[in-house]
């Protein structure tokens, strides 16, 4: 095989599992949050705020995961 050809195979494989751990990451939190909230029904606007920060951290871990695959492939391509 090439190498670009190799580059882009690299970069879906870490896009892919990029988004697969982020998946997993917000339905974990989505789940803690979930049983938290009906386990202490008067501090379900705390854990909606808390879930809502982690949300975006781990949405952006991915996001810097995608970045960089695709910023893998640029030196092969120019």
């Amino acid at each position: 095989m090439e190498a670009a050809a190799l580059a882009y195979l690299a970069a879906g494989i870490g896009a892919g599992l990029a988004s697969i751990g982020a998946g997993i990451g917000i339905g974990r939190l989505a789940s803690s949050s979930m049983d938290g909230a009906a386990r202490q029904p008067e501090v379900t606007d705390d854990i909606r705020g808390l879930m809502i920060i982690s949300a975006a951290l781990i949405e952006g871990v991915a996001l810097f995961a995608l970045i960089i695959c695709l910023l893998l492939t640029i030196p092969i391509l120019g």
